[in-house]
């Protein structure tokens, strides 16, 4: 959005702030029940179980086996989240969707009108009320489970929760599909690219191709892993492999618009405009024009989810009484929508410096629900998307730069508590890096950390499970998961308090909305001390401490631009956004207060610093671009890894500092 709801803004009279909660609530979604994941069964005869489910799969409906692999693993990565419904109602491996179970389900599960799932009152909640369509309203794409248990006999209820029969759903349907192309069933797995594409779902060729091509490209380099039910999987890679790509022309689907959309080649994109609409009282919406790179750089892509279905998102950023973003990418099969070109600015992050100067990015899925799972077609989608957009826009691809939502400061005091939660912490940063080319890394030996040294913050991703609450029901424990995220206490004990975030105003908790005591993967703080198998960091103005141990380190050592109060000053002042010096508006400008946060960097500590950029303000407040105006100021400032989320202090009140090299494998240190 632009802005927070509440931060100040340039006057204008009649400014729109969002539709109301009873217009939103009456939206279909989808919204998944949570599961915990079983304990991981690594005993000898179950560790191949999954492995042999393909192969009797295969063999059964004459499926190439690694054609169905390739097909699960872009789906749901080999998981079965225990039964648990994806944000688009895919059930177990094969991702087989039953979106209208899913969403009475999910009707019936918040019936008591949960809170916004976002943690905050930035948008409505859209929980209650939820109208449950007939199955013959969803698309396609959302019933391919009660298609299955057609082709196959199994009932839906065991397609749901049993991996062995959702396989073989998935292979029914892969066949089905081969046959309605008149093709053989061949075991030759590049003879199948047509079904492939048809099994996506889409209603495109673009968008079937970029799925297919996607499958191909897992067949061609091959993957392993462990799922989350502890199963073993691996697939062989088949570099050579060369799909029959001609077959798409034979799926009978209509091909996709030439728009102008800002997109890589290698994902499908449609147009889908954010309406730039006038209203009474010189109100608009709902975003900016303006003629990036041009006028101004940008310098941040925004990660955020969606907290709603496809349908539901797509119709409130055609709403120009609503707020908008850049793109929007499906789960099912990675289909990005463009809504505002690159060169105008979107009202997403809840920062006006932030909008001015990024690219916002809407992921179909919910924070607060573990097992309602992003699908490996969308992270892939996303990282071509933002390999393309760092390319032509100069974005380097670190924590810095690609900012999660619940990364972006709160621009003044009064706006902290408001800021958004999203992605969330069970976004996989570590693998969405890797996809990006871009993998998180270390300096020598992993467990090298050492204080005044930089640290990244690295834990692995399935085996790291921080205990949340507040998924489903206020207090109440979130499904056990995976997270890329450590909690940060204020001694090196388990037991100790904490840490406090002074902005917030609140005692901080576990709730899984709440960011006080938390470092995310990728982000990169200085160490202030060690103990055992704990590490200290600067964060917040504190020392934070959190568990690292040698024998499964959850950050490692690196290297980074360190900042430090100059000499002299006991402390320095913090700000959430790098506004320029008065002197630097010209006349018809309102001249921007650079407020200083309620946080500062006592004398004597660390922090990494991102880019050292200069005051600026884009000027736009009238549906008329006559007036926009970017200004740019003389005061310098650094962007810093703060806590949770990054701030910026002026250049003039630090000096930068050489972080200490690592000398000494992580141990025992002297304590806090």
């Amino acid at each position: 959005m632009r802005g927070s709801v509440t931060e100040p803004a340039p006057p204008r009279s009649g400014r729109r702030t969002r539709r109301t909660a009873g217009a939103v609530a009456a939206a279909a979604l989808l919204l998944p029940l949570l599961g915990a994941a079983p304990p991981p069964d690594t005993s000898e005869s179950s560790a191949g179980l999954l492995q042999r489910t393909f192969a009797s799969a295969a063999t059964e409906y004459h499926v190439p086996q690694s054609v169905l692999l390739a097909v699960s693993y872009l789906q749901s990565r080999w998981d079965t989240h225990d039964g648990a419904p994806s944000v688009t109602g895919g059930y177990g491996p094969m991702h087989l969707t039953d979106a209208h179970t899913a969403l009475a389900t999910a009707t019936e599960h918040f019936a008591d009108g949960t809170e916004d799932a976002r943690g905050d009152s930035a948008r409505p909640a859209l929980h209650p009320g939820v109208r449950v369509p007939q199955n013959s309203a969803l698309p396609a794409r959302l019933r391919t489970l009660p298609k299955a248990a057609a082709l196959t006999g199994i009932p839906a209820e065991r397609l749901r929760t049993d991996a062995a029969a959702n396989v073989a759903g998935g292979a029914a349907l892969l066949a089905a599909a081969q046959r309605d192309l008149h093709q053989p069933l061949s075991a030759d797995p590049a003879a199948w690219y047509g079904a492939i594409a048809r099994f996506s779902g889409a209603d495109d060729t673009a968008t079937a191709a970029a799925y297919a091509n996607d499958v191909f490209d897992v067949l061609h380099t091959g993957e392993e892993r462990t799922t989350d039910a502890g199963q073993f999987v691996a697939l062989a890679a088949q570099p050579e492999l060369r799909a029959d790509t001609a077959q798409l022309e034979l799926t009978g689907l209509h091909p996709a618009a030439d728009d102008g959309t800002e997109c890589p080649t290698t994902v499908s994109c449609e147009w889908i405009p954010a309406p730039y609409a006038q209203f009474g009282d010189n109100d608009y919406g709902n975003h900016d024009l303006a003629d990036r790179p041009a006028s101004q750089s940008i310098k941040y892509i925004v990660v955020h989810d969606t907290e709603g279905s496809w349908d539901t998102t797509i119709g409130l950023v055609q709403d120009p009484t609503y707020v908008s973003w850049n793109y929007t990418i499906r789960s099912t099969d990675g289909l990005i929508a463009q809504h505002v070109k690159a060169k105008d600015v979107a009202w997403h992050a809840g920062n006006w410096y932030i909008n001015a100067k990024s690219i916002g990015i809407e992921h179909e899925g919910f924070l607060a629900s573990p097992d309602a799972w992003y699908t490996e077609a969308m992270y892939r989608s996303s990282a071509r998307l933002v390999k393309y957009l760092s390319e032509q826009y100069g974005i380097p691809l670190d924590r810095q730069h690609i900012l999660g939502h619940d990364t972006v400061p709160g621009p003044t005091t009064s706006t902290i508590p408001g800021m958004h939660t999203d992605p969330g912490p069970y976004w996989d940063w570590r693998h969405y890096f890797e996809l990006l080319d871009h993998p998180f890394k270390h300096k020598g030996k992993k467990h090298r950390v050492v204080t005044g040294g930089v640290v990244t913050i690295l834990p692995d991703y399935a085996t790291n499970q921080p205990a949340y609450t507040g998924c489903v029901t206020k207090g109440q424990p979130c499904a056990a998961h995976g997270s890329g995220e450590v909690r940060l206490y204020s001694d090196h004990d388990e037991k100790s308090a904490l840490i406090k975030d002074i902005g917030m105003g609140t005692t901080p908790t576990t709730d899984v909305n709440d960011l006080s005591s938390r470092a995310s993967t990728g982000q990169q703080y200085t160490v202030a001390d060690t103990w055992g198998d704990w590490t200290a960091i600067w964060y917040l103005g504190q020392k934070a401490w959190f568990e690292n141990p040698a024998s499964a380190p959850t950050a490692v050592g690196s290297t980074g631009v360190v900042i430090t109060p100059k000499a002299g000053l006991t402390s320095v002042p913090v700000y959430g956004r790098a506004y320029p010096e008065a002197s630097a508006y010209p006349s018809g400008v309102p001249a921007q207060s650079i407020s200083p946060l309620p946080y500062t960097i006592p004398a004597g500590q660390k922090y990494v610093a991102g880019d050292k950029v200069p005051g600026e303000y884009y000027y736009a407040v009238t549906f008329s671009t006559d007036s926009h105006e970017v200004v740019v100021g003389k005061d310098l400032y650094y962007e810093i890894q703060y806590g949770h989320r990054v701030e910026f202090v002026r250049a003039a009140d630090v000096d930068v500092v050489p972080a200490a090299k690592a000398g000494r494998h992580h141990g025992h240190g002297h304590g806090k």
